[in-house]
């Protein structure tokens, strides 16, 4: 039995499509998304081994959603779109599997065999639909989702609480890892829980035992380790 997560941003396309699934017998739809920013919470929570994935969603959509997963995590992705040609084309050019809107329980059954058969297969690489870098990301904050613009984040940081992203004026929760916010956006490993803007940086200022500290254009210190800091530099012309 494949676990599934549906991301739709329909109440009735997702009832719809969980309502089929659970029909197969094959599939446990574990839970449903109305967006993609409620959608990347619960991949990274729940981990399912399916994702049922809708294209066009508002603030986010779905490919955008793909170039914001973390790449160990392993789930394949169906995707779920009205028809779109070229879509469609780059789907089947790239091995993807889709349904279209609204779905054909005979397809849909083609789709859970292709599942079942690929279950100890590796996992499809997205990368060719996704976008290479990120704008915008998603983050949380008190009682409130918001979607942030990369060149605002000053810098990034982890700890036990999770990713967060800090702009001149705020600090919100993000949705992706550090892996991710590096690989996908401008910000630049300096330490190993932090990642910077280095248009944000300020000042640099050398300490002892090869360490330095930033000081963002917002006046929020940043430590820098000696693992990162001949990078830094030359990523500022200073050799």
């Amino acid at each position: 039995m494949l676990s599934a997560l549906v991301i739709d941003d329909e109440l009735f396309a997702r009832e719809e499509l969980t309502e089929l699934l659970e029909e197969t017998g094959k599939i446990t739809v574990v839970d449903q998304a109305s967006n993609a920013i409620e959608g990347l919470k619960k991949i990274n929570q729940l981990k399912p081994d399916v994702v049922f994935l809708d294209i066009h969603m508002p603030q986010v959509t779905g490919i955008e959603l793909l170039a914001m997963l973390d790449p160990d995590i392993q789930t394949r992705v169906v995707f779920v779109t009205a028809y779109d040609q070229f879509a469609v084309q780059a789907f089947e050019e790239n091995a993807f599997d889709y349904l279209l809107k609204p779905v054909d329980p005979k397809r849909l059954g083609i789709t859970i065999q292709r599942l079942i058969k690929s279950d100890n297969q590796s996992i499809q690489q997205y990368a060719p639909l996704t976008p290479p870098c990120l704008d915008q990301v998603p983050c949380v904050g008190l009682n409130r989702i918001m979607i942030i613009a990369t060149d605002e984040i000053e810098f990034a940081y982890s700890d036990i609480s999770g990713v967060h992203v800090q702009t001149a004026d705020q600090v919100a929760t993000c949705q992706l890892t550090l892996k991710v916010l590096e690989e996908k956006t401008p910000l630049v490993r300096c330490h190993r829980q932090y990642l910077i803007n280095i248009k944000a940086i300020k000042e640099i200022k050398l300490l002892e035992n090869g360490l330095a500290e930033i000081a963002t254009s917002s006046e929020h210190p940043i430590p820098v380790s000696r693992r990162y800091l001949k990078t830094l530099k030359e990523l500022l012309g200073f050799y």
